[in-house]
């Protein structure tokens, strides 16, 4: 049974957001949740007076917001944990949402929150800035979906995102704005803010030009766990976030080994039969990850693997 429907791709459309609850059943997402736990530990600082601000006031982006943050190939973690940005059903959605055949993963990278180990509210903002040098398309197949996965159940006392609907801030703004940077707008913006509260095993997929904000852990020993997952078209060389070749040095075993070639394929791995593959790029990739079992790749160009190596 699918896991979205077209009601959720039209909101999408709509209004720049969509919250699909329960899209990962407990079971998928246990294994993770140890990582996490394994990873980056199960409780902050828990200092209160850290973590306050005055009422009606807007927080700011600092550094502390983004420790315990780390990007794929999960070296510290399971095949669970480095397949779930690639999950079929993910890619399927991404595809719906955008109205292209085929996408890409440009982003996939964790992010654990505890109360009191920073001030995780921000300003209302779009995320284009670091995701494009230009500015979002109006075509929406050059556009982006951003998947945050939760893992841990995530309240407003949690720190869940607030977000304004895309109508709501086109009205406030005027002419299609993808920045608020005065206390005016603001102000206005935040009378339309809704939260994207869910529980574990939820994704929130937004766009790049849509408006956001963190908001802080209140709860004492409050912990929040999410993935943050970009998706874009094939081709489309306007975006980019996560380079996957700079990270070559790292162990990419639990991810090549394990993958299917459609998900490769979202890596920007030719698929078996891509007229790509020769006997020469077979042997040396083959030579380059030796632990990869490539056999279907050399099937489909019609090449023996033992007889080519």
């Amino acid at each position: 049974m699918s896991r979205f429907n077209q009601s959720h791709i039209d909101e999408w459309r709509k209004e720049g957001f969509v919250l699909i609850p329960n899209f990962f059943s407990p079971e998928e997402i246990e294994p993770i949740v140890q990582d996490y736990k394994r990873i980056y530990g199960t409780t902050g600082a828990d200092k209160q007076e850290d973590a306050q601000l005055e009422d009606g006031a807007f927080g700011e982006f600092n550094e502390k917001q983004f420790t315990n943050i780390d990007v794929l190939p999960y070296n510290a973690g399971s095949s669970e944990m480095n397949l779930i940005s690639l999950h079929p059903d993910l890619i399927d959605l991404s595809k719906a949402l955008l109205s292209t055949p085929e996408v890409h993963l440009y982003q996939s990278h964790t992010w654990a929150k505890f109360t009191g180990d920073a001030d995780y509210t921000q300003p209302f903002h779009c995320d284009f800035g670091n995701h494009t040098l230009t500015v979002p398309s109006d075509d929406v197949a050059k556009r982006t979906v951003d998947i945050i996965i939760y893992f841990t159940d995530v309240t407003d006392e949690h720190g869940a995102m607030h977000f304004v609907p895309k109508p709501a801030a086109d009205e406030v703004l005027r002419d299609g704005a993808i920045w608020a940077q005065d206390q005016a707008r603001q102000d206005a913006l935040k009378e339309h803010e809704k939260s994207a509260a869910a529980p574990a095993g939820s994704i929130l997929a937004h766009g790049i030009d849509t408006f956001h904000r963190g908001t802080n852990l209140t709860i004492p020993g409050g912990v929040r766990y999410t993935m943050t997952v970009g998706y874009k078209a094939a081709g489309n060389d306007m975006i980019g976030y996560h380079v996957w070749q700079t990270g070559s040095e790292r162990d990419w075993t639990a991810v090549l080994g394990t993958a299917s070639p459609e998900q490769l394929n979202c890596l920007g791995i030719p698929r078996p039969g891509d007229d790509f593959w020769t006997e020469r790029t077979l042997k040396l990739t083959q030579a380059r990850w030796p632990d990869w079992d490539m056999q279907t790749y050399f099937a489909a160009a019609g090449f023996d693997r033992k007889q080519s190596a």
